[in-house]
C-alpha cells in the first residue's frame, strides 16, 4: 500500500456501529434492558398471549425495536409464541426462576413483618407454616404482648389435622392425596376434643373448602383455640397457611369474626408478594 493511500485510509472516518452497540456502549446502555422488561411484563399480564402490535402499543416501542427484542427473549426461552395465532406467552424459564427464588428462606423473609403485624393488631401468636409430609411445619412465628401465648415455635411439626393451618393444606389436596391421608393418619386423642376418624375430618375439611377458613378448637392443645388462611403462589398454588391463635376464653364470636377478615386481608397481601393475583386467577 502506498504512503498516500495510508494517509487516505487513516483519514476516512470509521464506519457507524451499530444502534443496539451504541446504545449498549453508552451511559444509558441499561435502556435495551430496561425494554426488554417492560415487554417481559406486558406479556405476563395477558394469560392468553398478546400480539405483536397490540405489545408495540402497550409498550410504547417502534414495532422493529419490540420485534427484535422479543425475538431474542423467544430465543432464549423466555418468551415463547404460539404457533396458531402467533401470540406471544411467557416461557417454562420465567417460572422455573420464581419457583426457584420461592424457597423457605424467602417465606420466612417476606411473611415475618405480616405476621408481626398481625400480633401488634390483636395481641395473639401468629404463624406461618407449610406441609412437610404428613405434618405441618412451622416456618415463621411470631408473638402476641398478651398473656397466655400459645407454645409452638419456629421448626416445630404437627399432624395436620391436629391444627388450623394444616386443615387448610389438607383442604388443598387432590382427593387422592387427601384419601392417602387419611389412610396414613394416626387418630389418637390429645384432648376431648381432638379429631379421632376419617369420617370427621372428611367433614372438617369439606366446611374449610366451602369457608376458605380452618378453625382449631382445643384439638391439639386444650385451651388454644386458631383460626387459618391459605397463601398462594404465582400459579395460583396452595403453597402455605398463615394462622393466629390464643386462648379459648379469647375468643368471642365477635373476635373471630373481627380476626378472621384481618386474617384473609394478611393471608391475601403475602400472597401478593409470593406472584399471587386474585384477578388473574379469578376463574380457578
Amino acid at each position: 500500500m502506498s504512503e498516500t493511500t495510508t494517509k487516505r485510509a487513516a483519514r476516512a472516518p470509521m464506519p457507524a456501529a451499530p444502534e443496539a452497540e451504541i446504545e449498549e456502549a453508552s451511559p444509558g446502555g441499561v435502556q435495551s434492558l430496561a425494554r426488554a422488561f417492560a415487554i417481559l411484563e406486558e406479556v405476563a399480564r395477558h394469560r392468553d398471549g398478546i400480539g405483536l402490535s397490540d405489545l408495540c402499543r402497550k409498550v410504547g416501542l417502534h414495532s422493529s425495536t419490540t420485534f427484535h427484542l422479543i425475538k431474542t427473549m423467544v430465543s432464549l426461552g423466555y418468551v415463547r409464541q404460539l404457533p396458531d395465532s402467533k401470540r406471544y406467552r411467557l416461557g417454562r424459564p420465567v417460572f422455573m426462576l420464581a419457583a426457584q427464588s420461592l424457597d423457605e428462606v424467602e417465606m420466612v423473609s417476606v411473611a415475618t413483618p405480616f405476621l408481626e403485624e398481625l400480633s401488634a393488631l390483636t395481641d395473639e401468636s401468629a404463624i406461618f407454616a407449610v406441609r412437610m409430609n404428613e405434618h405441618l411445619a412451622i416456618l415463621a412465628r411470631s408473638c402476641g404482648t398478651g398473656p397466655f401465648q400459645a407454645a409452638d415455635h419456629g421448626g416445630a411439626a404437627r399432624p395436620l389435622h391436629t391444627t388450623a393451618a394444616g386443615k387448610v393444606l389438607l383442604a388443598g389436596m387432590t382427593a387422592e392425596r387427601f384419601e392417602a391421608y387419611l389412610r396414613r393418619a394416626e387418630w389418637q386423642a390429645r384432648t376431648p376434643r381432638s379429631i379421632t376418624s376419617p369420617e370427621a375430618l372428611r367433614a372438617e375439611i369439606m366446611e374449610v373448602r366451602r369457608s376458605g377458613m380452618a378453625i382449631e378448637n382445643g384439638e391439639y392443645w386444650p385451651e388454644v383455640h386458631a383460626i387459618a388462611v391459605g397463601v398462594h403462589d404465582f400459579t395460583a398454588r396452595l403453597v402455605g397457611a398463615v394462622s393466629l391463635s390464643g386462648p379459648l376464653w379469647r375468643q368471642s364470636a365477635d373476635v373471630v369474626a373481627e380476626r378472621a377478615a384481618l386474617l384473609r386481608e394478611t393471608a391475601g397481601r403475602i400472597s401478593q408478594q409470593f406472584g399471587y393475583s386474585a384477578a388473574d386467577h379469578s376463574g380457578c
